[in-house]
């Protein structure tokens, strides 16, 4: 994971904390701008998460014993 993606996730789920704050002390309507522009920032983060390329995965290797014969 990126240091931008870390940041995203981050503070989309503290985001999401402040919502909930704000919701309990002030009511929904206070906390709703809070609200969608965490699930904004979490669209980012899977955005950039499925335009990865992915890897394709590498055969392993097989042991070599170290008896000769």
């Amino acid at each position: 994971m990126k240091l931008v993606d870390a940041l995203l996730l981050s503070l989309s789920l503290a985001l999401i904390i402040v919502g909930i704050h704000q919701t309990v002390t002030q009511g929904v309507e206070a906390s709703y701008a809070i609200f969608m522009f965490a699930v904004a920032l979490l669209f980012w983060f899977q955005y950039r998460k499925m335009q990865k390329p992915e890897e394709p995965p590498t055969p392993k290797k097989k042991a070599k014993s170290g008896k000769k014969r």
